[in-house]
Formats: structure tokens, sequence, C-alpha cells
């Protein structure tokens, strides 16, 4: 398969702009499937000088990767749909080097948030966590995607359809504690309206190591707005807190912009097909937009759906937010036994797939797909109330 290599540190090759097309592959205009590209750039200009982006248009649906910040994805687009959301990091994509981690006790990672998707962890990935002295341990969502990646490439299959491959990866390691290599694969068919991301996590330490791992998939207007809704196949679900059951009752349905609405969360186990798959929907009033996601059970056992429909000025924004465990406090989750150990060498896969509905009978399918799970695997089991093990019960 024809490989481009954007980026290799240990060979000092580093390509500042470069456009990849089907001639690049011998393919001619007249071929079906050439009118993709790939497009890569070094942004410059206030928070973003320096953040490399690579772009990815397969001729239908094209979305933005960045080394730069852990090979999260900024937004996508398909004909006039925007998929993504307009966070208050106005002049994002964000340069890593300006977000202080630190920062308002372990909160400095929303100096940076802006994406599409944002990986949270590996270390942790869940709210800061401060030890009995009020010191900072981990901070918010960890650091995964505020390290730049390594080793970058673009990768064609040479063969008909030619699914194209951004590849990566992105070291989070440090002396004497965790050495975790987050090794990723974004792809894409040509005419697709789909792509999908698939990632290995590998243990690069001699002793066995854990981590935590949490897709942030974020999204804004036009599939959300007053009367839009959320669909899942749900096993059991459970507020996170006093403010999450207030909203209870309507925790799959979304008013338009609400000035200082409190974000509210909602934890998840969800009903899978016979293969272990499952997927969510967000769908417009209307239903003819919307975007559905595809994960493994297996893979990503919990689920958070998290609401934040303030201003639209202030980041109007909803999160469908598969996991290997709940973004509570890491000690919380340790003493339930959701932090993955990886033996020395070891590594576990991950996939994730978003697909942009924009007519009335894709997002009707999908509805139906969701439907036949739930009704084959019973209804849901709604807790009132935070309980464990989900949640920290209230005091």
């Amino acid at each position: 398969m024809p490989k481009f290599v954007l980026q290799d540190p240990d060979s000092y090759v580093w390509v500042d702009q470069q456009v990849i097309g089907p001639v690049d592959l011998g393919q001619k205009p007249t071929d079906p499937g050439a009118t993709w590209s790939v497009t890569k750039q070094t942004l410059h200009g206030g928070r973003r000088e320096g953040v490399d982006q690579i772009t990815v248009d397969n001729g239908c649906l094209a979305f933005d990767v960045l080394p730069t910040r852990g090979l999260g994805i900024w937004a996508a687009r398909l004909g006039a749909s925007r998929v993504g959301w307009r966070s208050p990091v106005s002049d994002g994509p964000i340069h890593p080097a300006l977000v202080d981690l630190s920062a308002r006790a372990g909160l400095g990672w929303l100096q940076g948030f802006d994406e599409l998707l944002a990986r949270c962890g590996l270390e942790s990935n869940g709210p800061p966590n401060v030890d009995a002295q009020g010191r900072v341990v981990q901070g918010l969502h960890g650091r995964i995607a505020n390290i730049p990646a390594r080793d970058v490439s673009i990768v064609v299959d040479d063969q008909a359809p030619h699914a194209i491959h951004v590849e990566g990866s992105v070291d989070e390691s440090e002396l004497f504690f965790g050495r975790l290599r987050l090794t990723t694969r974004i792809s894409t068919v040509p005419g697709s309206n789909s792509f999908t991301v698939r990632d290995q996590v590998t243990n690069l330490r001699g002793v066995p190591g854990s981590f935590q791992l949490l897709y942030h998939w974020n999204f804004g207007p036009p599939q959300l707005g007053k009367g839009s809704r959320f669909v899942a196949p749900i096993q059991t679900l459970c507020p996170r807190d006093a403010q999450a059951m207030a909203g209870l009752d309507q925790f799959d349905r979304f008013d338009g912009p609400v000035p200082g609405f409190a974000e509210q969360c909602y934890f998840m186990h969800l009903h899978a097909a016979a293969d272990h798959r499952t997927l969510v929907l967000l769908r417009n009033e209307a239903g003819d937009q919307g975007i559905a996601l595809r994960f493994d059970t297996r893979q990503l056992p919990c689920f958070t759906l998290w609401k934040c429909t303030q201003s639209l000025e202030d980041g109007y924004v909803t999160g469908l937010e598969p996991g290997v465990n709940f973004p509570n406090p890491r000690p919380f989750e340790d003493a339930r036994g959701r932090v993955p150990t990886l033996p020395p060498g070891g590594s576990a896969t991950f996939k994730t797939t978003l697909e942009v509905l924009v007519t009335a009978p894709e997002v009707a399918a999908i509805e139906v797909e969701i439907l036949e799970i739930q009704q084959r695997s019973g209804a849901p089991v709604i807790y009132p109330l935070p309980v464990e093990p989900f949640a920290m019960p209230l005091s």
C-alpha cells in the first residue's frame, strides 16, 4: 500500500505542507471514487500557531485530524452539515504548549477543549483527583489529548475502494511511572458518510501497567438543538449526581440553548447485538439530521451521556462518550474494577465509527436498528438517583 510519511522524528522527517490525491496512486479523474484528497498543513496565528492539521476529504465527508493534539479530530463536514461544536475556545485548535493542565485546581484541560473527538486518558480520564493535602494528583480528563503525536503517515489502499488511513502514535510516558503508547489508524472509504477510529493502547514498561480511556465525542448544531433526541439500546442508566437527577425525566431530550445551564451526566450500560456491537444516535427534532456512533461493548463497556446545553456563546454541546470506565475520580473506578491492567508489552484495541446522517431515511434506519436491539434485549433499568457501582451515592 502506498505510504506517505509526514513525520518521523527518528529519521528527522517532517513535512510542513503536502497534498495527496488520486493521481499519486495512478488513478485517472474518470475512475470511480477518484475525488478524494488528503491535505497536510501547519496552522498559524494566535493560539493555533504551529498546530499540524491533516484534512481528509473522501469526496463526500471531510474531517480534520490534529497530530499536535494527540491525533484528536477537530471537526467534520458533509455537504452543508458541520459536525462538531462551537467551543468558547474560539481561536482553536489550541497548541498544547499553551494549555496549563494544572491550572484551576486541575481543570486546565478546558483551556484547549474544542474538538469533535478528544480522547481522555491514559493515566486517568475523570475529574481532577486531589489528595488529602489538596494537591492535584491527576487533572481533568488526563493528558493524552495534549501530547503531540509521532510517526505520522498517510496510507492509501492500492486496491479499490482505496480506503484512506491516517496513522500515528502518541506516547504518554515518564521515568519511574507509566509508559503507555496509543497507536491509531483513522480510516474512511471514498464516497462514504463515515470514518473509523481504531486505537491500540500498549504498555511499554517491563512491569504491568494500568490505564483509562474514554472517547469524548462532542456535538452541537445542526444535530443538536431544541427538540433533539438521544436514542440508544439502554440496559441500565444512572444519574451522576443531584443535578442529573433533576433532569432524569428528560434525559434523552434536549432544549435549545439555556444561559447558565449546569451540566448533567448519565452513566449507562448498553445492550448490543449478538456480535457485541452497539450504537447510539443523536438526531434533530425534524429527524433529517443526525449522527450515529458505533462501538463494541466488550472493548468499551461504559457509556456516558454529557448534556451541557448552555448558551451558544458558552459552548452549547452534548457528548456521547464510550469508555473502558465511567469518568469518576480514578480511585473510585480503581476500587470498582474498572481500570484495566496490561502485562509488560501487552496491548488492548478499541474501535469507534462515526456516521453522519443527512436525510430522514438514514436517521429512521438507525432508529429502527436501535429499537430492534432494545426489543430483543428487554426494557431499560433506570435508577432514580446515583447508586453503586455507577456513581458516588448522595451523602
